[in-house]
């Protein structure tokens, strides 16, 4: 009985790790952050870390205390303090993200709505100047932008 409980953990975690998807991570031109499991062509994506937690063993298996082992001494709480530091450091990062993008966007949009004369790359790199519905569009996609990533 232990001996198929065993295999049975086994063929778990087997599927487990193998079933598990690179995530990459990366900005865009916009300053959104992206996660997908295929990096975006041409464009400079991290390799993120994901952490998954170690199977459980199954109560009273190994004649074990199930309780979770506990640090001793205050390097437990060195490392979570250390963890929710980083944890801190990133929001704050992804909040200045934020709002370098909202600020960037509501430039764009004053540009945008103030002068009627304004030109655009094409996709083949030419210039060109922008017509009132590209003007538009842009407006647009700008005002959607910042209402759905930009506080007031």
């Amino acid at each position: 009985m232990r001996i198929k409980s065993l295999i049975a953990v086994a063929v778990l975690v087997a599927s487990s790790s193998a079933g598990a998807a690179q995530i990459y991570k990366w900005t865009d031109a916009q300053g959104v952050q992206h996660f997908d499991t295929q990096p975006p062509p041409g464009q400079q994506a991290k390799p993120v870390q994901i952490n998954t937690p170690a199977p459980a063993t199954p109560a009273g298996e190994e004649g074990e205390d199930t309780a979770p082992a506990r640090p001793s001494g205050n390097g437990g709480d060195a490392a979570q303090r250390q963890a929710d530091a980083a944890a801190k450091a990133e929001a704050n990062d992804q909040q200045r993200q934020i709002d370098d993008y909202c600020k960037q966007a509501r430039e764009n949009l004053a540009r945008l709505r103030n002068n009627p004369r304004l030109s655009m790359t094409t996709e083949e790199g030419e210039v060109r100047r922008m017509t009132q519905q590209d003007r538009d569009t842009q407006i647009a996609t700008t005002q959607k932008g910042i209402n759905d990533n930009c506080q007031n």
